[in-house]
């Protein structure tokens, strides 16, 4: 499996949908995705770690495949959006790095 970039993925994504003449979903559409996408992530996250455990009849999923559906649906979003995650990424990273940095204890170094 090779490494790409968050530009790669989302020109993967963008050729997957570009073949169908429906295309991308409408923003309030893949935000609803988001959502039930989220709920199932929870649910996992609760069989694995939390106190309510799946029934016997309950398909197992893994955590990695809800991360995954996720990711999807937010490139999805993005890409119809015309947002570069790469470009929205670094914007996040430098407001935790500026705003956030004295936010929690760091580590000692050593």
């Amino acid at each position: 499996m090779e490494n790409k970039t968050m530009k790669e993925m989302q020109r993967d994504i963008d050729d997957f949908i570009g073949q169908f003449k429906e295309g991308y979903f409408s923003p309030l559409a893949m935000l609803a995705r988001l959502t039930e996408e989220l709920g199932e992530l929870a649910r996992e996250i609760n069989h694995y770690y939390g106190e309510k455990p799946k029934k016997n009849t309950e398909q197992e999923k893994t955590i990695e495949e809800e991360l995954g559906d996720l990711q999807f649906v937010v490139m999805c979003l993005a890409n119809s959006l015309n947002i570069d995650l790469e470009e929205a990424h670094e914007r996040v990273i430098n407001k935790f790095n500026t705003r956030d940095k004295d936010r929690w204890t760091k580590k000692e170094s050593k």
